[in-house]
């Protein structure tokens, strides 16, 4: 959500801030903008509604007039006021400092009514712009008392960030401090690129890899001292720490679009390689290594008597599949709840719990703060600490950070804000746990945990399967081009994945799209049904199969369309009023969430193209919800 980019270097800046934003683009992209100080120290801002593109061609049109050695950029999802220039980032006080900011200041309302009655203007709708005040009114008072050391800036954030409740992650620069980029961050994600003789700032590391591969992860609470010759990190309590450099693994060649029309379809079809690169290391031929959860896990899941799952969006969607498995496969109790819900309640969890986050970004703001509230709140109760599993996609992530155990996910980076490669490398992940604590627990089987490992190793091979039915799926999105509502319904493990596929259609399609468990239909989703209502159902060959079957002959008799993804032994539907696409066959109880899931995520990729919608970008969304 929001993306920041920012540099110092000996050449000018504005090429490589563009790019980073270009970069940055899934976060959002209802307006962007560029500010540099120029050869005389002077602040020269560019901003532009609507995409990068659109920012690049006003640069263009006069690139004198914005060039500098040292700068800050943004592209915004707009959170306090509508999408217009006057409210993108970076913002301004008085010519003076320059800030971009990601986050939320939560009690920017009643900053801003001290800093009117101070006599400070307001030009844009936004919280951000609250920093720039109190930014600049730091600077004052230093400034007023003399304070002209060489720590001008990094002085008068520290003081100035003392007065912001929220989350934010910031990068400021000065005209009162002409060679110093100041970051911050509390709450939300912030790296730092270290280039020779130049660093630079990001919200996310795909933003820097073309201009660098090492980079320091800001701590919570952070503040960075930022010169071409020098950086100097302090943590919250102000003290000078030393943040290690790391070399990123993430290569330019795997966020780039190839051949693919749009990143979502690339990423669909990486889906057989990322569940490679997922289990790989993590089983044998015949074993799952409890291992793969941290050197620690035997011990903590052997004492483990219910779990815990935590998440948002389609990683909810991950963690409703894994409470099947947990409590079908393995006996062991599972509850699954939306983060923005539990960490608002008052839950009661008992000791021996389980506690785990999923998240793609590792940064979903919901999930980490529910994450940092069951920490404190058992620690306070009880002086013990629950056990914590973070399944993430992103190795230096707070989640990662903040979690007893992490299991990373292989999944590559993920560009298009619909997820696709990341929710099914969750689902493997997933399904690894329940195998590990099965054994842990001495409620599985050899013959069961043999059975779930030759599953996953099939697995690749039965998603390409799945992939070579996209003809046949494009077809029938072509069926959607006056439709505006639709119906998903499925059994199981089937019934998260008709959720999955529900939020998928929304998201890229704009097409009002709900799920139901089949079994609900006659108690009141039937009053929907007619020849305009599509209904999609998700039919693996299994012990609900007939129940299905059954289900559907309610949804003809009342004159339905009905598209079916079916096993190729299953023959739920024929004759006038179904379109099937028998997608698989010979699957498990752990590999047919994960194989049917693929042909929805084909049929709302190309119900979008037949929509003419943004795949990609889809309006009003972002990528990496990193704010409430």
């Amino acid at each position: 959500m929001c993306g920041i980019v920012g540099g110092i270097a000996e050449r000018n800046i504005v090429p490589v801030l563009l790019e980073g934003l270009r970069r940055l683009e899934y976060r959002g992209y209802d307006s962007s903008g560029v500010a540099v100080l120029d050869a005389g120290h002077t602040i020269q801002r560019t901003r532009a509604l609507g995409k990068i593109k659109n920012l690049a061609e006003k640069i263009d049109l006069n690139p004198q007039t914005l060039s500098g050695t040292i700068g800050i950029a943004h592209t915004r999802w707009a959170t306090h006021g509508v999408p217009a220039e006057n409210n993108a980032h970076p913002h301004i006080c008085n010519n003076q400092v320059a800030v971009v900011h990601n986050g939320i200041i939560e009690n920017y309302q009643a900053l801003k009514q001290q800093q009117l009655a101070a006599g400070y203007r307001f030009t844009s709708e936004t919280d951000t712009e609250v920093v720039a005040h109190a930014l600049h009114e730091s600077l004052q008072h230093l400034i007023d008392a003399k304070d002209h050391t060489s720590h001008l800036l990094l002085n008068a954030v520290k003081n100035a960030i003392q007065q912001f409740e929220g989350a934010y992650a910031l990068g400021v620069v000065s005209i009162h401090d002409p060679d110093t980029l100041v970051a911050a961050r509390k709450g939300s994600p912030l790296v730092i690129g270290v280039g020779i003789g130049e660093y630079f700032i990001a919200s996310d590391v795909s933003a820097l890899l073309p201009v660098t591969q090492s980079f320091i992860f800001l701590e919570e609470g952070d503040v960075a001292e930022i010169k071409r010759s020098s950086l100097v990190v302090y943590d919250s309590a102000g003290n000078q720490v030393e943040r290690p450099v790391k070399e990123s693994s993430v290569s330019m060649h795997s966020i780039e679009l190839g051949d693919h029309r749009h990143y979502m379809h690339k990423e669909i079809f990486e889906q057989p390689q990322a569940v490679v690169d997922t289990l790989e290391g993590r089983i044998t031929q015949e074993h799952v290594l409890v291992s793969s959860f941290g050197y620690e896990a035997e011990a903590l899941f052997s004492e483990i008597e219910q779990v815990q799952i935590i998440a948002c969006g389609t990683s909810f969607h991950a963690g409703l599949v894994a409470k099947y498995w947990f409590e079908d496969i393995v006996g062991l109790p599972c509850m699954v709840e939306v983060a923005s819900e539990y960490r608002y309640r008052n839950p009661v969890v008992r000791n021996h719990t389980l506690f785990v986050t999923i998240s793609q970004s590792g940064e979903t703001a919901d999930t980490l703060a529910a994450l940092q509230k069951i920490k404190q709140v058992r620690k306070n109760a009880t002086g013990q600490s629950l056990p914590t599993l973070t399944i993430c996609n992103v190795p230096e992530s707070s989640l990662t950070r903040e979690s007893d155990l992490t299991f990373l996910t292989q999944a590559g980076p993920e560009i298009g804000v619909a997820s696709t490669k990341a929710f099914t490398t969750q689902l493997v992940g997933l399904s690894l746990l329940v195998t590990a604590l099965g054994k842990s627990l001495g409620r599985m089987s050899e013959a069961q945990e043999r059975r779930i490992v030759l599953g996953l190793q099939k697995l690749p091979g039965l998603i390409k399967n799945a992939l070579s039915h996209e003809d046949e799926i494009k077809s029938i999105a072509n069926e959607f081009a006056d439709k505006t509502s639709a119906l998903f319904l499925g059994r199981g493990t089937m019934y998260p994945i008709a959720m999955e596929g529900a939020l998928k259609l929304k998201e890229i399609s704009y097409i009002h799209a709900e799920a139901y468990p089949a079994g609900e239909l006659k108690h009141g989703p039937l009053a929907l049904i007619d020849e305009h209502m599509p209904v999609i159902a998700i039919a693996p060959h299994d012990d609900l199969l007939e129940k299905l079957k059954s289900n559907l002959q309610e949804v003809k008799a009342r004159g339905g369309k009905m598209i079916v993804f079916e096993d190729e032994v299953a023959s739920v539907g024929s004759g006038e009023g179904f379109d099937v696409v028998k997608a698989t066959s010979n699957v498990g109880r752990i590999t047919a969430p994960i194989v049917f899931n693929i042909p929805l995520q084909l049929l709302s990729y190309h119900v979008a193209l037949t929509k003419g919608t943004d795949v990609d970008q889809p309006r009003n969304l972002a990528k990496s919800v990193t704010v409430e």
